[in-house]
């Protein structure tokens, strides 16, 4: 029942807009009386191509070859952290998409194992332009804020299809700890981030996103 449940849930978001997810309620719980999440969601085509192309260079940069899990990615992070080097996880695009759609935050192996399976789901049932627009409708872009489209308001006062390259290589740049970093005004740390993924940007090549 809890399996046919959860296939269900996702084949559901395959099609609707995801309105609330398990984090903007924590949020909303955390803050005081005045707070106010910040969330609209749009459609892919009135996204940028410039924030679509950031957030996969600066966070999966194989999202569009892998089935979810990037390997390579995961075993980089575990030799570096072993060697006592402080780098970002190997969590893709569509483990993210997963974690913050349908699961709470936090470590524990229920929850490590609950993402793997709905990052299976989600790769199985989306292809990989709906994961792409789940993502950027549903991560967090700053403390509150949440989806490209309340960040490209909140950061620079303009729309998530208006979106500059830079803007957009700001946005990415804050995309590991959204609450603590600024896409503007900048400290010397995202700027140089923002720059490197400008660079990774310049290198890519076209984004290819194919319905499936």
């Amino acid at each position: 029942m809890v399996r046919w449940t959860s296939v269900l849930w996702v084949l559901l978001y395959k099609y609707v807009p995801v309105p609330y997810t398990p984090l903007m309620a924590i949020r909303s719980l955390q803050g005081d009386s005045n707070y106010l999440n910040k969330h609209d969601w749009v459609p892919l085509s009135d996204i940028s191509q410039e924030i679509q192309l950031a957030v996969i260079c600066a966070e999966d940069q194989r999202f569009l070859n892998h089935r979810g899990f990037d390997y390579k990615a995961i075993k980089e992070a575990y030799e570096s952290n072993k060697n006592g080097i402080s780098l970002k996880g190997g969590s893709t695009i569509s483990q993210q998409t997963a974690k913050n759609v349908f699961l709470w935050p936090g470590r524990s192996w229920l929850r490590k194992g609950m993402e793997t399976y709905f990052t299976f789901l989600v790769e199985t049932i989306w292809s990989k332009k709906r994961i792409l627009e789940v993502y950027l409708n549903s991560i967090e872009m700053g403390d509150g804020v949440f989806g490209v489209e309340a960040a490209a308001g909140y950061w620079f006062n303009t729309t998530a299809s208006d979106l500059s390259q830079h803007q957009a290589a700001a946005i990415a740049a804050i995309l590991p700890n959204p609450r603590n970093y600024r896409a503007s005004p900048r400290t010397n740390y995202i700027e140089k981030r923002k720059q490197w993924i400008i660079r990774q940007m310049n290198n890519f090549g076209n984004l290819d996103l194919k319905e499936e």
